[in-house]
């Protein structure tokens, strides 16, 4: 699928990812899918891959060991070697400074693991409840990030609320997706996998860039195209759009 983001060596406007969403899946069961696909992947072009099974960090031990949650075991950095690693549990929420109040790690969605329920519902040591967060990394890079998702109305209503979120605004904006819940979820999970940042690991370079074939600059041109550019006030004013 088609993504679009903000300009980083990592990132264009568009991208391009894999998104796999699975019903009735547990995190290992994702964990499983996604490491068959990248050692073919890997494996079929030639690659050594560091090690198999890919190893797995809490993100704890990730920091505590690399501190980062994207990191490089390789120990020579050779192009042919690909050190794939798996990151789990993460942090459910982060406290924003700015805002001061916790917003998701993730997205608002994820599931906590089972054993933080009682300390979300009663909205206490919320910087220290895991989540079914889960990244995967390669020479340094994410790769790809994703989730189980919660299926409880009262689970997803106390992570709003511990965002910050008033009763009547959590009604207001997601009512319809805690109704939903009512009615019986299926446990859900999936992740997304970055296509770019994956080809521009295999290809050795550290621009996705460099192997997107109509990439755009730091201002959005790109090479072929004039775009952006201005849009007749004509088009304009058949879409009843008004210039500021």
């Amino acid at each position: 699928m088609r993504g679009h983001s903000d300009l980083r060596a990592d990132r264009q406007f568009e991208h391009t990812q894999i998104d796999i969403e699975a019903a009735y899946v547990k995190r290992e069961d994702i964990l499983k899918v996604v490491e068959g696909l990248a050692t073919f992947v890997a494996e079929t072009m030639g690659k050594n891959i560091y090690k198999k099974p890919f190893p797995i960090f809490t993100y704890k031990e990730a920091m505590e060991k690399f501190k980062q949650d994207k990191f490089d075991m390789r120990e020579k950095k050779d192009d042919e070697t690909l050190a794939f690693a798996w990151v789990v549990d993460f942090p459910l929420l982060e406290y924003d400074q700015k805002e001061k109040r916790y917003t998701f790690s993730h997205n608002p969605f994820t599931a906590p693991k089972e054993e933080f329920i009682d300390d979300l519902i009663n909205l206490k040591n919320l910087d220290k409840i895991e989540s079914y967060q889960y990244d995967l990394v390669l020479n340094g890079e994410e790769i790809g990030s994703g989730s189980i998702r919660i299926t409880e109305p009262r689970i997803q209503r106390q992570v709003f609320a511990a965002m910050g979120y008033s009763g009547t605004k959590i009604d207001s904006d997601f009512g319809h997706l805690l109704e939903a819940y009512e009615y019986g979820a299926p446990t859900h999970g999936g992740i997304a996998l970055g296509f770019d940042r994956l080809c521009a690991v295999l290809a050795g370079e550290s621009s996705i860039r460099e192997i997107i074939a109509f990439p755009t600059s730091g201002s959005g041109q790109t090479a072929v195209m004039d775009a952006p550019s201005a849009v007749d006030d004509k088009v304009l004013a058949e879409l009843g759009i008004k210039k500021r």
